[in-house]
């Protein structure tokens, strides 16, 4: 099970982020996450949105360069270490985490980490019998 992020490709310059963020309120598209993340070169803002397929395409319909990956969503407690112990149990699989980022929900007590992983299949084979689990988008509902 998989949460779709956009990825938006921009350029290193003021305003850049309060521009797209603008072009998103304009076209009513609720903002669960994001992420932002910067080279010498450009900024990758990594966001997590209510209709990610429409999104993307009306994003690229306005000349914006983006993409979208499914992303491991895993569920947890939303207290000190829960983290920690998800990162643990991947580290100790050899599972390889590019980038990750957390943010709790409307639920209360619960958290949701984003992992980017080589393998999500093999992701979830790892937590399947933990107290971690695996959500898809209906999480973000609510």
């Amino acid at each position: 099970m998989y949460i779709r992020q956009i990825s938006i490709y921009l350029e290193n310059r003021s305003g850049t982020l309060a521009e797209v963020t603008d072009f998103l309120y304009q076209h009513d598209v609720n903002l669960r996450a994001l992420c932002l993340a910067d080279t010498a070169e450009f900024g990758i803002l990594r966001i997590i949105v209510d209709r990610p397929e429409d999104t993307l395409a009306l994003l690229k319909e306005h000349d914006f360069t983006c993409t979208i990956t499914d992303m491991l969503a895993i569920q947890m407690d939303d207290k000190p270490g829960a983290m920690a112990k998800i990162i643990r149990l991947l580290a100790d699989s050899d599972i390889s985490i590019e980038y990750a980022y957390a943010f709790t929900t409307a639920q209360s007590g619960t958290a949701i980490t984003i992992v980017r992983v080589e393998n999500n299949a093999a992701a979830e084979f790892v937590l399947k019998d933990t107290p971690f689990k695996t959500v898809g988008p209906e999480i973000l509902e609510g």
